[in-house]
């Protein structure tokens, strides 16, 4: 199935940066005329990671993007994954490859910065590097409220809650099963996944193990497949959007819980299935600035990912996908605005970064 161009052509601002940008998450905005956005960031010249958060304005006598930095924070090892909030008190989670977790909360200094405005803060809450907590990298991290979990190939699902010392072990595969990605469903409920495109769906109110589980046997035998992203919208918790290996993105539908919906990539059977990238998806988010074109609450809503060969797309089922970016680099990330959905931020494997604006 080919990918088809937006019939308004967007908005598109590359801006080059002098260092690899692993993650990027939205932040809410310091003023009506910017945004912020915080950046998992590395310095191969230096070999130094660190946390950045900057604005990004279009002053009035330019069309020209400009990017103002605010804060910094130096973490122990790179960044491995990037998680933020964006309530009333905004956090933002990020594990590192050396298996450690910080989350810091992020707001307004009312001290005049070099540029002659205020700024944005970066304040540690807390940090978790015990010996026990991951071994090796995390993979996954997401942060809600008070609390935060974090996934890794180690097999282990910890979650970290605010104001307790140490963490909780919710579950340990003992390294027999890995686990990618990682994200919360209500205050109590969270998903997973990783290895052979299966997701696990767990409730803390009900320990002991995934409470209910799509399998990964559904793929065509192709369980070597990994699950890199996943996301949930909150007006329908009960449907769970990934995507993986292979071009793979597919809902799974705890309605009907023994095969997913797939979008894109692997098949169910001898089903003929799309196929919109034949490399990795990185990350899918599901898209709530595009409109349904068939309103029905069994359909899967837009979504939108980013893939290693460079795509950023909007699929909708049974549709023909909407190309928004085509670049000669792999998408390591990116975020929809949540108070401007029309609006996403991109990281780019070439040391730059992209603003999407739709019309």
């Amino acid at each position: 199935m080919a990918i088809t161009a937006i019939q308004n052509p967007t908005k598109i601002h590359r801006l080059p940066q002098s260092k690899y940008i692993d993650a990027v998450r939205w932040l809410p905005p310091l003023s009506s005329l910017s945004k912020l956005a915080v950046l998992a960031v590395f310095d191969s010249d230096a070999d130094t990671p660190s946390l950045e958060t900057l604005s990004l304005s279009i002053p009035s006598s330019s069309q020209t993007l400009t990017l103002t930095p605010h804060s910094l924070w130096t973490p122990p090892s790179r960044i491995s994954s990037l998680a933020a909030t964006t309530s009333s008190h905004p956090l933002v989670a990020a594990s590192t490859l050396s298996g450690s977790l910080h989350v810091l909360s992020y707001g307004h200094d009312s001290m005049v910065n070099d540029n002659g405005g205020s700024g944005s803060t970066m304040e540690p809450v807390l940090s978790v590097d015990e010996v026990g907590f991951h071994v090796g990298p995390i993979c996954g991290v997401d942060v809600i409220e008070s609390e935060c979990v974090s996934v890794g190939e180690d097999g282990r699902v910890n979650l970290v809650s605010f104001g307790d010392e140490g963490f909780r072990r919710v579950f340990d595969g003992n390294g027999l099963v890995g686990f990618d990605a990682v994200k919360w469903a209500s205050l109590s409920e969270f998903v997973t996944g990783g290895y052979g495109f299966g997701l696990q769906w767990w409730d803390l109110r009900r320990p002991g193990g995934p409470v209910s589980q799509l399998k990964g046997n559904w793929s065509q035998g192709k369980t070597g497949g990994m699950v890199h992203s996943i996301d949930i919208h909150p007006s329908r918790k009960h449907t769970c959007l990934a995507g993986g290996s292979s071009g793979t993105i597919f809902a799974w539908d705890l309605r009907w819980q023994l095969q997913p919906i797939v979008l894109s990539g692997v098949g169910i059977g001898d089903a003929a299935t799309p196929l919109f990238s034949e490399s990795e998806v990185w990350e899918v988010q599901y898209d709530c600035y595009t409109k349904l074109s068939n309103i029905s609450s069994s359909r899967v809503l837009p979504a939108m990912f980013g893939s290693e060969d460079g795509i950023l797309a909007v699929v909708e089922q049974g549709e023909e996908p909407t190309e928004l970016l085509a670049e000669p680099c792999a998408i390591n990330s990116f975020d929809i605005d949540p108070q401007n959905p029309s609006d996403v931020i991109c990281s780019l494997e070439w040391e730059s970064i992209a603003i999407v604006a739709r019309p």
